[in-house]
């Protein structure tokens, strides 16, 4: 099989066996619960070495794939250390911009889910879009971060949640499948745990809250509609102030470790600023 060819298709699709529970999350589109495993946790810097998701239909089946991802670089020991994956397992793997147009057709009109993937999964995911040249808008997905459910309700980490919720050993934690696997399964134990979470996607948002995003690594944010710096000298700044008062400060972010999304809805904000100047 050709570099091209094995970038067409994920790993074998897995259907799931699975038992209906007391309480099935009512979907109106499929839900793709999604885990990485990466080089690191710097979004702007580090690469994805495996991705794996868990698309649950509005029925209730699902579908499982998984794939390991050349991130085209090394993959740092104490990383490995963690989720096993070695740069001789990788070295042969597509790179994510030879796997990127199947990812987002897999993911194309589904609602996102994960274990603190609104700040971690997600914001990973569109960056390496970005890097491989692809644009993704997920404006209108909804997105169900389970470590914000479960933070609210109990504060504990992925493997105490699966055990508190499924009453289960968590064997071969940080391999993508299984942690995507169990956390859908943590999800459905805290519908039944919950009554008050509903069971609906718009439900759960709705008690724990959905947080209006600017950029997914969270360096703008809005604060009553308007968009400020979320760090630095200038934070709780209103962005387009900044920009109109110091514009040298748009170059210096544009050319620093900042992530493409980042720069992005910088450029967007300048460019709406410039647009009501003139």
């Amino acid at each position: 099989m050709s570099t091209q060819q094995m970038a067409m298709e994920f790993d074998p699709p897995v259907h799931q066996p699975h038992t209906q529970p007391t309480m099935q999350l009512q979907l109106q589109r499929p839900l793709a619960v999604i885990d990485l495993e990466t080089t690191g946790v710097n979004i702007s810097s580090d690469r994805i070495v495996e991705i794996a998701i868990v698309k649950v239909q509005p029925d209730g089946s699902r579908l499982v794939k998984r794939k390991l991802i050349n991130p085209e670089m090394p993959i740092p020991e104490a990383s490995s250390a963690v989720h096993g994956i070695t740069n001789e397992m990788v070295k042969d793997a597509p790179t994510f911009r030879q796997a990127a147009n199947e990812i987002k057709q897999f993911i194309e009109n589904c609602d996102l889910g994960g274990y603190n993937s609104n700040r971690f999964d997600v914001p990973m995911l569109v960056e390496e879009f970005l890097r491989s040249g692809i644009q993704i808008d997920l404006s209108d997905r909804r997105m169900v971060d389970v470590q914000r459910i479960f933070h609210q309700m109990e504060q504990r980490t992925l493997s105490a949640a699966y055990k508190f919720y499924c009453d289960k050993n968590l064997d071969g934690a940080h391999s993508a499948e299984i942690d995507a696997t169990a956390t859908w399964e943590i999800l459905l134990a805290q519908l039944q745990r919950y009554p008050q979470l509903g069971t609906t996607v718009e439900s759960i948002i709705k008690l724990t809250g959905e947080e209006e995003l600017v950029d997914y690594a969270r360096r703008f944010v809005k604060v009553n509609g308007v968009e400020v710096f979320n760090f630095g000298k200038h934070k709780g700044r209103p962005v387009a102030d900044v920009l109109r008062q110091e514009p040298q400060y748009y170059d210096w972010m544009m050319k620093g470790d900042f992530p493409l999304h980042t720069k992005q809805k910088l450029t967007e904000i300048l460019n709406r600023t410039l647009l009501k100047k003139n």
